[in-house]
């Protein structure tokens, strides 16, 4: 007989309780882990749909009521804030752009719909219409053919025939631009972990050692590889990877000046706002704001010098529709008048002044751990608490509490608010809790 030793490795089956229950426990965890695992996969390949670079399918259905008739040519409606008598706009279409203040003036859409209880078309499940992919309007929550919409504002992917087809003639086209080296900049921040050529960057600042050779670590085909380069040109519809030389980058800037009746600037944004005001004839009250889903300012310095020239040039489609909508804003200006300019921007910057100081506690944003109402915290970036908040004040008059809270309330939060049904959010925000991501 062979002495007994523990040494000798039992079968499970011969296995003292204690050891055999352990072995079971682990192998419970290892298939329950593998499960998960599975389950998160399927799931993001359902929330995150791949990149095509081709435009989507059109809806198959016949010319819907809202569309203009079949070849009728694209109009820009004039001004009408400078005409007396003029009639507020409600049919807004906003091609929400990526980290360019665009939160903050979807939340004065969210108000402005909300208060004259107007339709708008949210997306179904998630808090942009299936985001990189092209928009359909199939993708429109509660989607009938034939459908008709105030106000189209969430992220998408602009296509511009399936959103003509959702609004009346007549509806007012917008969007927001911002200097590319900085929308790049914060991009990279806020993006950066979430595209997986950036996990070759080893040192401490990822962006500057990125912007010394691009064409090393850049991926055109790679996972979210979008959000890195012309991500203004890539949001509007068109390829971000074009040959800057190529004739259609001139082509889809003098498009996007054909379609859109007004292009805001991030760096000018009361500018904009009074220059929208008067485009939609809307009242001070509509266009008031605090600045949602701003990102803490980094410890380091920003781009400046030699990286602010590369970004630039990393982005050139980008640097070539901003600078051709920079010139543009400046002559709807002076066509505005500057003097008259000055007096409402003034007139903005008080109203907000005064709205801080009765809403706000403390009257300024603060970090995510300083939030104390979970339904004023903002979405935050994977692996990163960077986005600030506020805390609203306890005691607010009747006459002010329900703009105060409205102006305030973030994104996810207002959607749901609004009735918009949020389920992969919800949940992709319940595993992200969990893991503590």
């Amino acid at each position: 007989m062979w002495p007994w030793t523990w040494d000798r490795q039992l079968p499970v089956s011969e296995m003292p309780l204690p050891q055999k229950k352990r072995w079971e426990s682990m192998a419970k965890g290892l298939v329950l882990g593998a499960l998960f695992t599975s389950f998160l996969l399927l799931l993001y390949s359902y929330a995150v749909p791949p990149l095509h670079t081709g435009l989507a399918s059109a809806t198959p259905e016949g010319t819907a009521p809202c569309s203009p008739a079949p070849g009728e040519p694209e109009t820009v409606t004039p001004a009408n804030g400078s005409a007396a008598g003029c009639q507020p706009r409600r049919d807004i279409v906003f091609m929400k752009t990526h980290k360019t203040a665009s939160s903050t003036l979807l939340n004065i859409l969210f108000r402005f719909g909300q208060k004259h209880g107007l339709k708008f078309a949210f997306p179904n499940g998630r808090n942009d219409f299936d985001y990189p992919a092209f928009f359909a309007r199939s993708l429109v929550q509660d989607y009938r053919p034939g459908a008709c919409f105030n106000i189209i504002c969430n992220h998408m992917r602009f296509h511009y025939e399936e959103v003509r087809g959702l609004v009346p003639p007549n509806a007012t086209f917008i969007t927001v631009l911002r200097d590319p080296a900085r929308l790049f900049e914060s991009s990279f921040h806020y993006f950066g972990s979430v595209v997986p050529f950036t996990w070759k960057l080893s040192s401490q600042d990822k962006l500057a050692e990125f912007l010394q050779d691009p064409d090393r670590y850049y991926d055109p085909n790679g996972y979210n590889a979008h959000y890195l380069r012309n991500l203004l040109f890539f949001d509007l519809g068109y390829d971000s990877g074009l040959d800057p030389g190529s004739p259609q980058v001139q082509e889809h800037i003098l498009e996007v000046e054909r379609r859109f009746h007004l292009v805001l600037l991030q760096e000018y944004f009361d500018e904009s706002l009074v220059l929208l005001k008067d485009l939609l004839c809307w009242e001070l009250e509509d266009v008031l704001y605090f600045k949602l889903n701003a990102r803490r300012d980094p410890a380091g310095p920003r781009l400046s010098g030699e990286l602010y020239r590369r970004a630039t040039a990393w982005n050139v489609l980008d640097a070539r529709l901003y600078r051709h909508f920079n010139a543009s804003f400046w002559r709807k200006v002076e066509a505005f008048g500057r003097e008259r300019m000055a007096r409402e921007v003034a007139a903005l910057r008080r109203a907000n002044e005064r709205m801080r100081r009765i809403c706000i506690d403390g009257g300024r944003a603060v970090d995510a751990a300083a939030i104390q109402d979970s339904a004023m915290q903002p979405w935050q970036p994977l692996g990163a608490k960077s986005i600030l908040g506020y805390n609203l004040k306890k005691s607010i008059g009747r006459r002010h509490a329900q703009l105060c809270r409205r102006m305030l309330t973030p994104e996810i939060q207002y959607l749901m608010d609004l009735g918009v049904n949020l389920w992969v959010t919800k949940l992709w925000k319940f595993i992200r809790d969990f893991l503590q991501w």
